[in-house]
């Protein structure tokens, strides 16, 4: 049987301005994703947690912590644009057009903007996306630009792969 090595991310060689990656989990968010993220961060707005407080405002419901809403997009992101990358340098001009509620499913996408060699580090490149968060209606609800600097091929750390033991043919029923 030929071992088929999975995805290992891109490194600075692979991106190229203009490319747009839609990467490929959404998530939904919870009750719970809101009011454990909100109190962990110490948020004491009670728009994110108090379910009473916030059927008294406009939105009639809470609002999920815009902080989560710009981790769980950059996570959403790291498979296609920083799976190899060395250091996040800035998150820049976020903007939240669209509030999102418990129970919105979020969905992303990245356009590499701009790249560039590292002027002090020869062995990573700089590269700078623009990542774009959208619920399940297609509505925008976060977008930013990224900047990360990233491994060139041949130069990222490897993951230590143990080798599997040989299971000497025997089964265990």
């Amino acid at each position: 049987m030929a071992e088929k090595p999975g995805w290992t991310g891109r490194f600075y060689e692979d991106f190229e301005v203009g490319d747009v990656y839609q990467h490929p989990l959404g998530r939904t968010v919870t009750t719970t994703d809101n009011i454990w993220f909100t109190l962990l961060t110490q948020n004491t707005a009670p728009i994110h947690f108090d379910h009473h407080y916030s059927a008294q405002t406009e939105f009639g419901r809470p609002l999920v912590d815009s902080t989560f809403t710009l981790a769980l997009v950059t996570g959403q992101s790291v498979m296609d644009i920083s799976q190899n990358v060395f250091a996040n340098l800035g998150w820049d001009e976020v903007r939240l057009p669209h509030p999102v509620f418990e129970g919105d499913t979020i969905y992303s996408q990245s356009e590499v903007l701009s790249k560039r060699e590292s002027k002090s580090r020869p062995n990573v490149g700089i590269v700078t996306v623009r990542t774009t968060g959208y619920n399940q209606d297609g509505v925008v609800v976060i977008t930013f630009k990224r900047t990360i600097m990233v491994y060139k091929r041949g130069h990222a750390p490897t993951i230590p792969r143990p080798k599997l033991a040989e299971s000497g043919g025997e089964s265990a029923s």
